[in-house]
């Protein structure tokens, strides 16, 4: 074997123990990085936890000292700003008297301090103070830690009354899991809700309801309608006329979502949704996606809102992946909070086995 032969073949193994090493060193490094992420977690959670921990026993102790107990003192206010500035003299930050009113709420919502969540942040907590009804703060508090929800997300349910929706859903499990699976972002299934309650409308005892009625009620409500349908809707038109071809159609709604960047066609039905009626919403998004928009606006999105939305039919009408068109029945009046706490429940256990 000659000198430069000999040379190479050290090299190439060098080489490969250089290899070897920066392999090691690599699965060692993600390894060890693994490690330290996991740790930070944890450490996270467990200053969260001491927070949230810390802001109900200052709760506790204004209830107990500054109000002997009872929820409300003659000298409460005065003794907490009082409170408030003392701890500021102290040179403590975020102790102002309505952050320390908002403690000793938490603690009078929220009495039990092993039953906190600790998946759940002071922020978190601070949204859920804001629901009025025990029930629903209660199912928003194991929602949030079940789905690992942020605390934009937490808002974003609590404002579009997924408790209530829930509790009007003929298929509670889904929506659960939906719930949980919900990813904090604009999307367009996020805007459409199912079911709608229009409750406000006042039509449950109507004996003879037609689309129009429904039409003509929905614009004479309409604020609450807007308000029901979510952030970022405006109104656009009712019976819109476009016409193909020399045929004249009707689009009973139209709204935009300047969120979304794009229109929403609404068709209303009173009975049982069809595969015709399917076609004809079909048809609408996609002239107005291919006539109707600029070059910065996202597709039409088409919602077919109906007493009966026969899902087997939409699931065979639509295409797998369709991401436009959608169907939703509207309920005329929500089922007793007791109705709805007991069939939650019901589900939330079921989805735990």
């Amino acid at each position: 074997m000659n000198e430069e032969m000999s040379d190479e073949i050290n090299e190439n193994e060098s080489a490969k123990i250089d290899m070897d090493i920066l392999a090691e060193n690599s699965r060692l490094f993600v390894r060890v990085r693994g490690i330290l992420d996991q740790a930070q977690v944890r450490i996270a959670r467990s200053v969260n936890t001491e927070m949230v921990r810390a802001y109900w026993l200052i709760g506790q102790a204004i209830v107990e000292e500054a109000q002997e107990g009872s929820e409300r003192a003659e000298y409460g206010e005065q003794i907490v700003e009082s409170l408030a500035a003392r701890l500021r003299a102290e040179g403590l930050k975020g102790f102002q008297a309505r952050n320390l009113w908002r403690m000793r709420d938490f603690y009078l919502k929220f009495p039990k301090m092993n039953a906190l969540r600790s998946e759940l942040s002071w922020t978190h907590y601070r949204l859920l103070l804001k629901v009025e009804s025990d029930a629903a703060r209660e199912f928003y508090e194991t929602e949030s830690a079940a789905g690992n929800w942020a605390t934009r997300e937490l808002e974003r349910q609590i404002n579009s009354f997924f408790f209530e929706r829930t509790g009007a859903s003929a298929d509670k499990r889904k929506m659960l899991e939906k719930g949980r699976a919900s990813e904090d972002k604009y999307v367009a299934q996020d805007f459409i809700k199912d079911p709608f309650v229009l409750e406000f409308l006042n039509l449950r005892d109507v004996p003879e309801l037609s689309e129009s009625d429904l039409e003509q009620a929905l614009l004479d409500h309409l604020q609450d309608f807007l308000l029901e349908f979510g952030k970022g809707f405006s109104f656009v038109a009712r019976q819109k006329r476009i016409t193909i071809d020399g045929d004249h159609f009707y689009i009973d709604l139209v709204f935009y979502n300047r969120l979304l960047r794009c229109f929403v066609l609404v068709d209303l039905k009173i009975g049982k949704l069809t595969h015709q009626d399917i076609g004809q919403m079909m048809l609408y998004t996609n002239y107005y996606t291919r006539e109707m928009l600029e070059e910065w606006e996202n597709p039409t999105i088409g919602l077919l809102l109906c007493a009966d939305k026969n899902d087997a039919v939409v699931r065979y009408t639509l295409p797998e992946d369709e991401k436009q068109i959608f169907a939703s029945n509207y309920k005329l009046y929500l089922p007793s909070e007791a109705e709805i706490v007991a069939e939650i429940k019901s589900e939330q256990d079921k989805l735990k086995l």
